[in-house]
């Protein structure tokens, strides 16, 4: 595997790969939880949001950055995080490891590669988010596999 910093042609497979992973969370865990008005207002746009966010991901003038893991075969998934030199501390905000590339390490290695990147960058502490639900039981996995302490929050949402 090789990990290597984003290049422009990256948008439209990252984008790809980001619905193609999250698409399971919106329309499988997230839209029938909490009711489709909740899901319209929320998220009701979630692919077209992704197309829009993963663009703008990699922007090294806002201290932003991505990397891409590529194997044999193509991509198989990405990290993006971004660091505050000022408070000295960086944030992973997306990660998304293809399907058939899951279970394999990606993700531990991509975030490694971050966690390294942002620490170059003078970062002494690194912060991901991810949900309480069961879609994102691995990524919890992964994140206190990589010695990160969860901090339990809670979101509510009620249709009003």
């Amino acid at each position: 595997m090789l990990i290597r910093a984003f290049v422009h042609h990256d948008v439209a497979p990252l984008t790809e790969l980001t619905i193609e992973t999250f698409r399971p969370f919106y329309e499988d865990s997230f839209r029938p939880l909490v009711g489709e008005a909740v899901f319209a207002n929320q998220h009701g746009d979630w692919r077209d949001d992704y197309r829009k966010q993963v663009a703008e991901l990699h922007a090294p003038e806002r201290h932003a950055y991505v990397a891409v893991a590529e194997i044999e075969d193509g991509i198989a998934g990405y990290v993006a995080w971004t660091v505050d030199p000022a408070r000295r501390n960086g944030s992973v905000t997306h990660l998304a490891v293809s399907a058939a590339h899951r279970r394999h390490q990606v993700g531990t290695a991509l975030c490694e590669h971050a966690f390294e990147e942002m620490r170059s960058l003078g970062a002494e502490v690194v912060e991901i988010g991810t949900g309480g639900d069961p879609f994102h039981a691995p990524a919890r996995a992964l994140y206190e596999k990589l010695g990160c302490t969860p901090l339990p929050v809670t979101v509510y949402y009620r249709q009003l």
